[in-house]
This record gives structure tokens, sequence and C-alpha cells, in this order.
């Protein structure tokens, strides 16, 4: 399949053919549901947790006989029914939220979306990303004029897929609002559909099919 080139002023420089078992695959809902939970679910960390009758501190003894008080009988002050005592099923640090997901689905669910995404027309490759003069305000207007975005407007919901060269790109766009730069190998379900916007540079596009093996 033959996309369009673009320069960063959104002038067409020429023409690109994209892999087909990469951009031309149908969009899979439920495979990239499952996978995005995933993703989410292996970031997640267990912060809450509450302390447990053996986690407590205190009730090493039997706090009075078991026959002859006439109170009920208890073996330690620690028990969950007593003031102080430890929490019954309650939260724990040590639980693990992950879940697997085999290389082959993560793979054809971010080909899916990369798919729809140039399919419904957010996703745009460009030839470069050669920006001068190099500053965070040069970086701003570029994207925004090429994104035709508002005159007032403050984001711009763009992720760059530059050329792993192109070693500047990220540290002068940092402080941009919803705008993320990661390289070709690193592409993921999540950052792909988080964005609206995503500019891919055409020899990142090589290395995406070097990455997986795949040929056009």
């Amino acid at each position: 399949m033959t996309v369009n080139l673009y320069n960063l002023k959104k002038e067409k420089v020429g023409q690109m053919a994209l892999p087909e078992n990469i951009f031309g695959l149908k969009w899979n809902p439920d495979l990239v549901q499952q996978v995005l939970n995933a993703q989410l679910a292996n970031k997640r960390a267990p912060w809450a947790h509450a302390k447990d009758r053996s986690e407590v501190s205190g009730g090493g003894r039997k706090p009075w006989r078991q026959k002859g008080t006439g109170r009920a009988r208890h073996g330690s002050i620690r028990s969950p029914i007593w003031i102080g005592g430890g929490k019954a099923h309650g939260p724990n640090k040590e639980r693990n939220y992950s879940q697997k997901v085999n290389k082959k689905m993560s793979r054809l669910a971010l080909f899916s979306v990369l798919s729809e995404k140039l399919r419904s027309q957010g996703l745009s490759v460009v030839k470069d990303f050669e920006i001068q003069p190099l500053k965070t305000k040069a970086v701003f207007s570029a994207l925004k004029a090429f994104l035709n975005l508002a005159k007032n407007s403050k984001k711009l919901d763009c992720l760059m897929v530059p050329d792993p060269e192109n070693k500047t790109l990220s540290r002068f766009s940092r402080n941009l609002v919803k705008t993320k730069v990661l390289s070709p190998d690193s592409l993921n379900v999540y950052d792909l559909l988080n964005y609206q916007h995503i500019l891919i540079d055409e020899r990142a596009v090589e290395i995406i099919a070097r990455h997986y093996r795949l040929r056009k």
C-alpha cells in the first residue's frame, strides 16, 4: 500500500510504500482491548495494604485462660474481632495484577491500531523532523501548523516516532502539553490510542518493519 509523504510544512514531497501486514490489517477491537487491559494491569502498583493478625504487634500470649472466667474464649488480642486487631481479608501489597499476553497477540493488536489510525487519517508519514531553529517554541509552531490546530490551541495531542538517529527532538518537545516521542521499537497499544495524531518518520517505518522482521 502507498501513502503520501509530507514535510513538516504539510507539503507533499513524495510517496512511500507501507508494509501491508502492519498498516493494512482489519480493526480488531476485542484483541486491542485485551492487550490494552493487560498493559495497564502490568503497570499497576498495589499500594493499598492492611496488616493481618500476623503483622500487627502484640498478641503473643493468650489474654485469659480457656475456662472458668465466664467470658468468651480467645487466643490472641490481635484477632480480627478485637479492636486493634488484624484486618481479615484486607488489601495486600503483595498482590500481583500482571497479565500475560503472548507476543503474537501483542503484535497483532499493535498493527491493528496502526492500521486503524492510518484509515482514520490520524497517522501521517513525514520525511523527517528537521526543525530550524531547534527550540521548543519552534517545534510547537511547526507541529501546530502541520496538524492545522486552532490559533489559541495549547495542546498538540501528538505522538512522534522519529528516526533513532534524531537524539534532540525528545529533549526539545518534552515540555509540550500532550506530546510524546517514542522510538520505533518502543511502540505500544496504550500510547498509540492515547494520542489523536501520530507522526512517523519514513526511516522509522523501515525500522518498525525490520524490528518485527516483516516484508512489504
